[in-house]
């Protein structure tokens, strides 16, 4: 029994709706406005289901008449015809009002009456017939099976016989010596009468026998005499050197001292190292940067784009020169005033799917845009002078920009000063696999939030790794290093809350935010021991520390170089947070930050995958070694990257 059936335009005007389960209005609008939400706004069209609490959405496009048609059943339920439904509905709703959209297009939606609730019916009841309706399964007589084609003696078997199907494949493997065999018995025979003759023969003949048989053998080496060539004499080989040669470096530097960078010994004791002259411009890196700003990933795109204009232009042939043929060759490829069809873009989505596929696209995930964009596009009309390419490659540039578009903006300066309101410290967790950076990327974090004038506590909750408590440490003195209590009227932007190493995470975390509170920070940055998603202690351990301290924001870093592994990681983890969770309502992962995020060139696939899978923003990226090179994510930019042949 269907709960709802409803038909809307793209603009959010409902032209008719079928309520199948009493109760409130309300009731079909939660889940049509979380369809809307998640898959109709962020381009997720791939698949026409969606699942919202107990209730299986499954829905279809009319891109000509900018419609949308959905349907709403229970998941429990097992609905064979819903399919068939959906596509009488939007066939016969088409016939019956394609007048009204033709000819008074968006006033024929607003102003028109849709009395649909008779024709609905009637296919309701047809499609659910047709399901029940099924044709019995004939079965077969003797004579049509296999068994009724054998003889009685074939399916006889006698005792220490083999059967004749096991000794096929040996009789064909034999079959060639057989048949050399049988080419080798007339030699036989021939030679045996041979020697019958001359057993007949007399004393007189055997004495010219052999004399013919000395000429014939004369004569048998004066031929292989000549056909031999004559064999060269081979040429004294070199002697090879014995040892090995000393490898010349072109552009090294021969005298070993000056490669010697290690400190003197005297008396098997080194020096003292001499104190570190830290340079605060090798540390931020950049010198024109401005305070507290967190620049985006740059866009070179626009440029690009004029450059490929121009190339297609000189592409075209002209019209004088091919005459009427250069004239119809230009205008193959255009659409000119025509539904697309998905025979139309076939080709093209193909070509769009190695393309995403090469630049660290998941597969799946690149096959799902492809599908979401051809039904996006299909059946709607398209103007003249415009190729299918070009029309199937602006689609698909929108939906990834669209996916990259975060649902929920995070923005953390304006968060920290609603918890400085409220006196309490606002707590930033980071998670991920082991080596990806949240170390390094947590003193970026914490420098972009010095700049801009809050004072950090680092929790070292990572108490596994030998020297994860150390590298902190270092960090938190080169931070101070860079902004001095005395710059700040004598307080210290950056402190670092550690307990050694084998204790318990959660617990070091619950006393650093504890710490935080009463001395009055403003950030408590939570950094966590590395774990593989699959390692279900760590996991569990990971889960109670998210679960005990409730953190307002937890970030998952994950590397930009592993692409489709990063999905896997990312999936894994959100799962893992909620199955291990004792909380009712377990917290997920809200963000994502990406690094080595300028080792991949042009290959920023890993973006998209994480972003469509989980549909969580990318909160930061890390693009260098210094703690000024972090940036946020510029959808444009990313999208570029990835259509640039």
């Amino acid at each position: 029994m269907l709960d709802f059936f409803t038909i809307f335009s793209k603009g959010g005007l409902v032209l008719w709706c079928f309520q199948g389960v009493r109760g409130p209005a309300a009731a079909c609008t939660a889940p049509v406005n979380a369809l809307i939400r998640s898959v109709l706004l962020q381009e997720r069209g791939g698949n026409n289901s969606f699942n919202h609490e107990s209730l299986t959405l499954k829905y279809k496009l009319d891109n000509q008449f900018e419609l949308v048609f959905v349907v709403g059943f229970q998941k429990i339920l097992t609905l064979t015809y819903v399919d068939k439904l959906i596509d009488d509905v939007h066939k016969e709703f088409r016939d019956k009002y394609r007048n009204e959209f033709q000819q008074k297009g968006i006033l024929g939606i607003l102003s028109g009456t849709f009395d649909f609730q008779e024709d609905f019916l009637h296919l309701l009841r047809e499609a659910e017939e047709s399901s029940k309706v099924r044709a019995p399964t004939a079965m077969k007589t003797f004579e049509q099976s296999v068994k009724s084609q054998k003889t009685v003696k074939s399916m006889i078997e006698i005792r220490g016989e083999k059967p004749k199907e096991k000794t096929k494949n040996k009789k064909n493997k034999g079959s060639k010596k057989e048949g050399a065999e049988a080419a080798t018995i007339p030699n036989k025979v021939s030679s045996a009468a041979k020697q019958n003759l001359s057993a007949t023969a007399g004393a007189g003949e055997e004495l010219s026998k052999d004399v013919i048989l000395q000429k014939n053998r004369e004569e048998f080496f004066k031929k292989q005499m000549r056909k031999e060539k004559p064999i060269k004499s081979p040429k004294p080989e070199a002697q090879k050197e014995k040892g090995k040669k000393p490898r010349v470096w072109e552009l090294g530097n021969a005298n070993a001292k000056d490669l010697d960078y290690s400190s003197s010994t005297t008396n098997g004791n080194a020096e003292a190292c001499p104190a570190e002259e830290y340079d605060a411009d090798m540390a931020v890196g950049d010198r024109d940067r401005e305070p507290g700003r967190l620049r985006e990933l740059e866009y070179e795109g626009e440029d690009e784009i004029e450059e490929e204009k121009v190339t297609q232009n000189s592409s075209k042939p002209s019209a004088k020169k091919g005459g009427l043929g250069g004239m119809f060759g230009m205008l193959k490829g255009l659409v000119g005033s025509k539904s697309l069809t998905r025979e139309d873009m076939d080709s093209v989505l193909e070509k769009m799917k190695d393309h995403l596929i090469a630049k660290n696209v998941a597969a799946d995930i690149a096959l799902q845009l492809c599908e979401s964009v051809a039904k996006k596009l299909e059946g709607k009309v398209m103007g003249t002078f415009t190729t299918v390419t070009s029309t199937v490659k602006q689609a698909l540039q929108e939906s990834l920009v669209q996916i990259l578009q975060p649902q929920r903006c995070v923005d953390i300066l304006r968060d920290i000063m609603d918890a400085q309101r409220h006196r309490r410290p606002y707590i930033v967790t980071f998670c991920g696999v082991n080596g990806v950076g949240k170390s390094t990327n947590l003193a970026k974090i914490s420098f972009w939030l010095m700049e801009n004038g809050f004072s950090v506590l680092i929790a070292a909750c990572d108490t596994f790794r030998a020297g994860a408590v150390e590298q902190l440490r270092t960090h938190t003195r080169r931070l101070n290093a860079l902004h001095p209590p005395e710059n700040h009227s004598g307080r210290t932007l950056v402190q670092l809350y550690e307990k050694g190493y084998g204790k318990d995470a959660a617990g070091i975390a619950m006393e650093a935010i504890a710490y935080a509170r009463n001395q009055g920070f403003d950030v408590v940055l939570v950094d966590t021991a590395g774990r593989m998603q699959d390692n279900a202690p760590l996991m569990t351990a990971l889960a109670k520390l998210i679960a005990v301290n409730t953190p307002d924001l937890v970030l998952f870093v994950g590397e930009a170089l592993v692409g489709n592994e990063a999905v896997d990681q990312l999936v894994k983890f959100n799962k893992a947070l909620d199955d291990y969770s004792i909380a009712q309502r377990p917290r997920l992962i809200d963000g994502i930050v990406l690094t080595k995020f300028d080792t991949i060139d042009d290959k920023v696939g890993a973006a998209i995958s994480m972003t469509y899978i989980t549909s969580k923003p990318i909160v930061f990226v890390g693009t260098g070694q210094t703690y000024c090179d972090l940036r946020s994510l510029n959808a444009k930019a990313v999208v570029a990257a990835l259509m640039k042949a």
